[in-house]
């Protein structure tokens, strides 16, 4: 079953497939080495190489894991040295040499050593099912290119690098993805291009009937009722378009420019680049210009919900001839989540000269939809399902800890005490104060709640009450500082969070607390290992993992060598022999996407005589190796797999790494 608190960002493409393969032969049951050898040794291998002589010439092992980008000259730095024992590769093994260098890349210099410290004294860690040790080398600050070196075992890890703009690039690359993503719009050189390989496509679903003109779903027949519904970004793996799913992401990177807006330059290469704006802003207000359109003149401010098909099985996006759809009546969840982006863009963009009449247009809008939102009835099932895919719905309870979020921008934007009354009604309904996860889930919320805090004119006692609880919660709660000793990875989750969309929940933890650091909340000692957590984290994205794996899409050109090959997703379809699989296809889906990650309850809940996962295996696998690099579609005429459980993007995975990430760019 899939948790509550996942499925409204769940956008269930279904596209036709060709072909279907076979289980890949990592899913078949292992047996653990602690089994196959009464001793639990690892199984034989060669020998030293002898004196060493460059790290090019060395071989690599992936059990030595590091952050595969690299690191900040001041960052901890520690290597993961892992002996798989359950799980789809127990029959790896690595036993640590008693001593570890690190080389530079590019000579082969020695530039420091030391000893290895097994994790946990040598114990299994469950939810990874592996067991290992750490190689600190901290010390190293110079920055430069090295690897990291077993001598006894003739093995090294993958090159990465030591810089303090080691993750700009990658940050490019994560923020281009939302480019990639505009919905009616076409992709083209230089733009669409990162070297020499260019993810080029015609604008989709410009046609007749389509998204300049889409219809009522409840009067198709009747052109009167055409709209100009066009821009915005594709949600997911899907084309479809949600005024609700886009909550998360406009106020993730908003508020991650706000934090750090030196990181976010004009210089992206996307098409607005030079502009004198700042590239996250011009991304941002692609969605804001379609959210705009989603509050036309006639509906007194209200929102509409939802655009998109009505028919699964969608075609490449520039070939599809699907009529589009909108539900004709405003939605409370829909109102009130614009009344909240509106404000809050019109808050960060009012600061940027090019863009003071914008922001005070989106004021105006924002006030109009607060309006709408407190003078009409709630409605809790505006989404019938009829338009496709995802339920775009807001429970009431829900609504209520959007409109907190809504009444604290408009509170900053205006100083008007009704919205401070609005605040004070209700921010203890949020999930912040209600669960210990504070912004792991809906992170908009905690974040809002902390803005708050910050204001001069903010209600004492209300800021008393949120800040007692962040405190309480970081002293208290596991998804914070948590020593490192507690996950092999130095990167404990929850195990009940290893469901679908994973990764953005990952992404979250490392966000909420960075918190602390970025809103003041502690001294500078005090903080340093709730930042060193969100480092971790952030780490653990990039290769150091159970899976070995760099959790972003086609990375080679940024220097992982392990990246994510294949993702769920209409364009980057299963079969395309242009962007299907980096290792199969010409150029595989464009760099920089995050998939949702390990889900354990992967084809959970489904009528084995109706839908035969060929890989629920993936369930028997450890929490964080339920994961597979593939993208297989949806064929009711045969067994087939859900690989949108696990590698279909979102813009709320994207947003979630992107103000992570955006943390740690000096």
């Amino acid at each position: 079953m899939i948790p509550r608190y996942i499925a409204p960002l769940l956008a269930l493409s279904l596209l036709g497939c060709p072909r279907e393969p076979p289980p890949p032969s990592w899913l078949e049951p292992t047996t653990p080495k602690s089994q196959s050898r009464p001793d639990g040794a690892a199984a034989p291998r060669s020998g030293p190489v002898g004196p060493f002589v460059s790290c090019e010439k060395t071989r690599v092992s992936e059990l030595i894991r590091v952050d595969q980008f690299g690191y900040r000259p001041s960052a901890k730095k520690l290597a993961v040295l892992v002996d798989p024992v359950e799980g789809w590769n127990a029959k790896d093994a690595l036993t640590p040499g008693p001593v570890y260098e690190v080389r530079s890349w590019s000579d082969g210099k020695l530039v420091l050593s030391g000893a290895p410290r097994p994790w946990n004294q040598g114990a299994v860690q469950k939810s990874s099912g592996d067991r290992g040790s750490w190689f600190d080398f901290s010390a190293l600050r110079e920055e430069g290119s090295y690897c990291i070196v077993d001598r006894d075992n003739g093995l090294r890890s993958y090159r990465f690098d030591v810089g303090r703009g080691v993750y700009r690039n990658v940050l490019r690359a994560a923020l281009r993805v939302f480019y990639f993503q505009r919905a009616n719009f076409a992709k083209q050189k230089p733009f669409a291009c990162v070297g020499d390989k260019c993810w080029t496509d015609r604008a989709d679903y410009v046609g007749p009937g389509q998204d300049k003109e889409a219809r009522s779903v409840k009067d198709r027949g009747n052109a009167k009722t055409a709209r100009d519904l066009s821009g915005g970004w594709w949600d997911a793996g899907d084309t479809n378009k949600y005024a609700t799913f886009l909550h998360s992401p406009t106020h993730q990177l908003l508020s991650a420019y706000s934090e750090r807006p030196g990181v976010f330059g004009d210089d992206f290469n996307i098409p607005e680049s030079g502009n004198g704006v700042p590239d996250v802003l011009d991304e941002l207000k692609v969605e804001l210009d379609f959210l705009s359109k989603m509050q036309p003149p006639d509906l007194n401010g209200g929102v509409l919900l939802k655009v998109g098909n009505v028919e699964h099985g969608d075609p490449l996006p520039d070939q599809s001839t699907f009529k589009r759809f909108y539900y004709p009546e405003p939605c409370s969840a829909s109102t009130v989540v614009a009344a909240g982006v509106f404000a809050h863009a019109a808050l960060v963009l009012r600061e940027v000269p090019q863009l003071k009449g914008y922001s005070d247009e989106l004021a105006n809008r924002a006030k109009r939809a607060w309006q709408y939102f407190q003078s009409h009835p709630r409605n809790y099932e505006c989404d019938d399902g009829t338009i496709k895919s995802g339920d775009a719905d807001k429970p009431a309870a829900e609504q209520e800890q959007v409109s907190v979020v809504a009444a604290i921008y408009l509170f900053a934007l205006t100083g008007e005490a009704s919205y401070a009354e609005a605040i004070a009604k209700s921010f203890g309904l949020t999930r912040p104060m209600q669960e210990d996860r504070w912004s792991s889930y809906d992170p908009e919320q905690g974040e809002a709640l902390l803005f708050y805090s910050r204001l001069p004119n903010a209600d004492a006692k209300v800021k008393a009450a949120i800040l007692a609880r962040k405190l309480d919660q970081a002293r208290s709660v596991d998804i914070y500082a948590t020593k490192p000793e507690r996950d092999l990875y130095r990167a404990y989750m929850r195990d009940d969070s290893f469901h679908w969309g994973h990764n953005m929940v990952r992404a979250n933890v490392g966000n909420t607390n960075f918190e602390l650091v970025s809103f003041g909340l502690l001294s500078a000692e005090e903080s340093a290992p709730f930042a060193e957590r969100a480092e971790d984290l952030l780490h653990s994205f990039h290769g150091v993992n159970a899976m070995g794996l760099v959790y972003l899409t086609n990375m080679s050109a940024y220097g992982a060598e392990k990246s994510v090959n294949s993702i769920f997703h209409t364009w980057y379809r299963d079969g395309d022999p242009n962007y299907d699989d980096v290792r199969t296809s010409r150029l595989g889906p464009a760099p920089g996407y995050v998939p949702g990650g390990p889900n354990h309850a992967y084809c959970s809940g489904q009528d084995p005589k109706q839908n035969k996962c060929a890989s629920s295996r993936l369930r028997q696998q450890p929490l964080q190796k339920a994961y597979l690099d593939f993208n297989t579609g949806w064929d009711p005429a045969q067994e087939h797999d859900r690989s949108w459980e696990l590698t279909e993007p979102g813009i709320y995975y994207q947003s979630a790494y992107v103000q992570l990430v955006s943390k740690f760019v000096e």
